[in-house]
């Protein structure tokens, strides 16, 4: 792990990674969040990665301003026309008072000094505007015996090497401070259609693998490589894989 100004930093070595490998998010979360906002004229979206849930958002937003502290990150994201992206932390968006409809931190937040990120949400949102915390889980596979090689290879293989705000994720944001009058959330799953060849390289996004071949090398994820595709099928096999989502969602 690397640290600039204080930006913990999982992922930009792995930029071009995680836009090629991370998920999108279902269009209920969209039309969720649009239709808990008073107005639909700025959406802001922090620590926006590669834009995966940014270019979303401009279906249902005049305009979204997307900031990353990565500039590797920043680098890879998806162009869109109603999307502008900016290197920025989320403490510090340059974004002007009172423009934001709608704060939203998509699989972020338990990176962020929490208590200043809050501060800047109240600065730039409107009277009104809704706070959202987005976070996804494990990955789940249709298929009976790759939910416990992936579990086991979570917990057992990587387990030493999450970082500590993991346990986040891991609760749903549930342990997260959440100074703001809650909005109830409906339950809501990211879905794909991968082969095993998209499932390697997301899990080869996570922070803790990056980790583990830091410490032990390529070894130990080779031989999840091979477990994994022992029980596949033919690796072109293309099966549905899926996300739980957690969300935090509040009114200013």
């Amino acid at each position: 792990m690397t640290t600039r100004d204080g930006f913990k930093d999982h992922f930009s070595e792995v930029a071009a990674a995680y836009a090629a490998h991370r998920p999108t998010y279902p269009t209920a979360l969209v039309d969720f969040l649009a239709e808990s906002v008073p107005r639909r004229e700025l959406a802001w979206d922090a620590g926006c990665g590669s834009g995966q849930l940014s270019v979303l958002l401009a279906d249902r937003f005049a305009r979204v301003i997307a900031t990353d502290a990565s500039p590797e990150q920043i680098a890879q994201a998806t162009p869109h026309r109603k999307v502008q992206y900016a290197v920025a932390p989320a403490e510090a968006s340059g974004l002007p008072p009172g423009a934001a409809d709608l704060a939203v931190a998509a699989q972020a937040a338990h990176w962020f000094d929490l208590a200043a990120y809050y501060a800047e949400v109240r600065r730039v949102g409107r009277p009104g505007a809704v706070v959202a915390l987005v976070s996804y889980g494990l990955v789940r596979v249709d298929h009976a015996d790759i939910d416990p090689l992936l579990d086991r290879f979570y917990s057992d293989v990587l387990g030493a090497y999450w970082p500590p705000e993991r346990r986040h994720v891991e609760d749903g944001y549930r342990s997260l401070p959440f100074p703001f009058a809650e909005i109830a959330a409906p339950r809501l799953e990211s879905h794909a259609r991968w082969a095993l060849a998209q499932l390697v390289g997301y899990v080869e996004t996570w922070s803790a693998v990056w980790a583990l071949e830091r410490a032990e090398g390529r070894t130990p994820l080779a031989a999840f490589h091979r477990a994994l595709a022992g029980v596949w099928g033919p690796e072109a096999t293309v099966r549905t894989v899926c996300w739980p989502l957690a969300l935090r969602v509040g009114r200013l």
